[in-house]
């Protein structure tokens, strides 16, 4: 008979931060190799230690699973010290349940393998956004539907600034309340995963100072993440379209989502058609 046991964090921590010491080279670090006097390979405890600014005292207790529990910012310092990948700096922070920083600069360029999925994604509409709602590339599909995004500069490709800001934005949306509640509501809980934005920063206190609604929406300290629901759009061209929309996070670029439209009805989708062929 199989057993499958549960994790056990404290122990499986230990064990992770042995194997991540050991199979460093000290050479990769200028220490003094002396391999005639290490007897395990890898970096001593000692030298890891002094790497994350703990004592040895303490990565000895770690590595034999003696229920500490480190604080997010020696989790952050032992992972630079191993050199940890993303992926492994990931694992570290669960086992010691605790939350990472964002390691990674917001991304303001889109990937380019996401770049050709949106183009490959036609005929339905796609965009890839970031957290701060910067549009980062877009198809044919979703420009003919949402706006002409090649016609702004890249500073104004904004999506929270179009639906506040744009002439267009006010009768754009069937129900812009909640459209504009969400996107707020979205923006408070990037603010917070990325406190270090300081483009985020600016950009809410331009939308604080300019929009009175947002102001009082911000008040409110709503926060959700909608990865997918259905918004109502009246284009001036062929009406109201309702559409479905999906949310998607790569794992290789987490700053990047990529946005996808489906027509919510068959009234949408003859509408759809319409605009993609006029």
């Amino acid at each position: 008979m199989t057993t499958t046991r549960t994790v056990d964090a404290t122990q499986e921590l230990a064990a992770f931060l042995r194997t991540r010491r050991e199979r460093l080279d000290p050479d990769d670090f200028g220490l003094p190799s002396r391999r005639q006097a290490r007897r395990t390979p890898g970096l001593r405890r000692e030298e890891v230690a002094e790497l994350a600014g703990v004592s040895t005292d303490y990565i000895v207790r770690l590595e034999q699973g003696r229920g500490l529990r480190p604080s997010a910012n020696v989790v952050e310092a032992l992972a630079r010290a191993l050199r940890l990948a993303p992926d492994e700096r990931a694992y570290l922070f669960n086992l010691a349940q605790q939350h990472p920083r964002n390691a990674d600069k917001p991304a303001t360029t889109a990937a380019p393998p996401l770049a050709r999925l949106v183009a490959d994604l036609s005929p339905l509409p796609a965009m890839l956004m970031n957290h701060r709602y910067d549009i980062l590339a877009w198809n044919g599909e979703m420009a003919r539907l949402l706006g002409d995004f090649d016609a702004l500069p890249p500073s104004q490709r904004n999506a929270m600034r179009l639906c506040l800001m744009h002439p267009r934005a006010r009768e754009f949306y069937v129900d812009r309340e909640r459209v504009v509640r969400e996107g707020i509501a979205h923006l408070r809980a990037a603010w917070a995963a990325y406190p270090q934005d300081r483009m985020l920063t600016d950009l809410i206190a331009e939308f604080m100072a300019c929009d009175e609604e947002f102001a009082r929406m911000w008040a409110e300290r709503d926060v959700q993440v909608n990865g997918r629901g259905r918004k109502e759009i009246r284009h001036p061209d062929v009406g109201v379209i309702a559409v479905h929309f999906e949310v998607l996070t790569p794992l290789q670029d987490p700053d990047q989502r990529l946005v996808i439209y489906r027509a919510a009805d068959d009234e949408s989708r003859s509408a759809l058609d319409r605009l993609y062929t006029r």
